[in-house]
Order: C-alpha cells, then structure tokens, then sequence
C-alpha cells in the first residue's frame, strides 16, 4: 500500500481553506493508499516516509517563494514530487509566459519588469498590474490609462517588496465570455469550469479579491482544447506532469490565449464536478506505484 501525501497550508486569513481536501483524502484512501494532508512548512513531517508527495493547496506559497522552492527541492530529494520540482520552480514565476509565447503558444502579451527596471505601462487601453510571483490576484489591479500615476506607485510598492512587476492589456472579452479554466490530471482533461471577471474597476491592488467570481461548469471547446494541449506540450519537462490547470481567454481575434498555465497548487472545483474525484484518486495512486 503506497503511502501519499497530499501537501497543504495551514489555513489563515488571507489563505482560503482548499473544499475539495478532505473528500480527495477519501478517495485516494479507497484507491488503495495509505495518503494523509501535511502541511508544507509542518517541521516534523518525514517526507522520506512517503512514496509520493502531491502538492495539493499550498495557497500561501506566492508569500514566501523563496522558503517554498527551497522546501520543494528538499522533499524531491526525499520522496517522489508532483508535479516535479523544477517544473514547479519554473512555474512559480509567472515570466514563464514568455517562454511559452516563444514556443508559439498564444498568449496573452505580457513585459516585466524587476525592481530597477522600469515597466511601460499602456497609454491607450485599459491594462492589469501584478507581479510574477501570485496567486488568487493577490496584488493586482485593473487600470485604465488616466489612472498611471496610481499603477506607477503600485508597481513600486511591489518592487519595494522585492517582487518582479508584469503588465498586460486588460483582455476585454472577460467581461462578456469569461475565464475557462480547463483542469488536467493524469495526463488528460478531466472536466472545466468558467469564471467571471476578477478585477473590477477601482479596486486597490492590495485589497483581497474573490479568486473565482460567479465559477460553473464548462463544457471545452475543440479550439480551447486544442491551445490547452499545445501549452502543456511546450512547458520544460512536463512529460513529468501529475496535474495541470489551463486559464483561457478569449483573444481581440474571438480565438483562445493562455492567460495562466496552473502546474503548482491549482484549485481544482471538484465540487463542481464530483464525477472527477475517483479520476484524480485514481491518478494519484497509479503515480505513487510507478515510483
């Protein structure tokens, strides 16, 4: 019987409580392993003890980056992690849309800039502020170009903290057809979800937004799939892929772009689809006995 660990956080105030947990533990037990929830960060955890560690809801990791990539090197070098440490590492930081607009996945246009840098921010349109390292639109904001006094201090404050700042133009086609967030486990789709607009006009940067407004069901469309498959296809070792989560939207051209390619904690709605949790359980088990 493999022995499984499905890594988590420890709740907080500005950490959401993962809903599918617990009935994912029920599951992966009833598949035939022995899997318990640990925290990423529980000091007396035996990573060596396990046959498999599966980051599940870390949902504090944009917080403390750097103590979380250290970690994820430490447990690969104990126990098998999924998805793989450098996979995650390379994911962690959000520059990696360049290397998949390189390898001619369609995505939405993005520049960076690190602290020192100074980032150009649009003077026509309606654009977003974030930086490379987040999750749940933590320190993003939506602003239209009379407001670049505002994005110029928000792009500060995050340079002040040490992170990189990205910008992007506001994809306008959210506020009619939404986000699609197409979820992959074991090497295949297993279901979607669309979600509406995150950020609403004038909200601050640091005020804590609703990750996943308005979430149901979504039934992928060919073209949708299709960029899904193309995006996984390019990441950088991701034949060693457990789990994936795709974010599309749709481009000025009607056509779906890569807003964010999900390898390290993605949310995965299995209340939504309840006919997933024996896949994801299934998954998880075959992967601990490959070893």
């Amino acid at each position: 019987m493999p022995r499984i660990a499905l890594v988590t956080c420890r709740p907080g105030p500005e950490v959401a409580v993962d809903p599918d947990l617990p009935g994912l533990l029920a599951a992966v037990r009833a598949a035939g392993a022995d899997a318990e929830a640990v925290r990423w960060d529980d000091p007396d955890a035996d990573w060596a003890a396990f046959d498999l560690a599966v980051i599940r809801s870390t949902w504090d990791y944009s917080w403390r980056a750097g103590e979380f990539l250290a970690w994820a090197d430490r447990c690969a070098a104990l126990t098998r992690l999924a998805n793989p440490a450098p996979v995650v590492r390379w994911n962690a930081d959000k520059r990696y849309l360049g290397d998949l607009a390189a390898a001619g996945v369609p995505t939405v246009p993005t520049a960076y800039a690190a602290p020192g840098e100074v980032l150009a921010l649009p003077a026509g349109a309606e654009y977003v502020v974030k930086p490379t390292s987040g999750a749940g639109a933590r320190f993003a904001a939506r602003y239209t170009p009379d407001e670049h006094d505002t994005a110029v201090r928000h792009v500060e404050r995050m340079h002040a903290e040490g992170f990189t700042a990205m910008v992007q133009p506001y994809v306008r086609a959210i506020d009619t057809s939404g986000e699609r967030a197409l979820q992959f486990y074991g090497g295949r789709l297993i279901h979607a979800i669309r979600k509406g607009p995150v950020l609403s006009p004038g909200t601050p940067y640091d005020v804590r937004k609703t990750a996943h407004p308005g979430v149901r069901p979504w039934r992928p469309t060919p073209a949708e799939t299709a960029v899904a498959e193309q995006a996984l296809a390019a990441v950088p070792g991701g034949s060693g892929l457990l789990y994936a989560r795709v974010d599309l939207v749709d481009g000025e051209d009607g056509r779906p772009q890569l807003m964010e390619l999900e390898l390290v904690e993605p949310h995965l709605f299995l209340d939504l689809h309840p006919e997933s949790v024996g896949k994801v359980a299934g998954a998880v088990v075959e992967a601990a006995d490959r070893g």
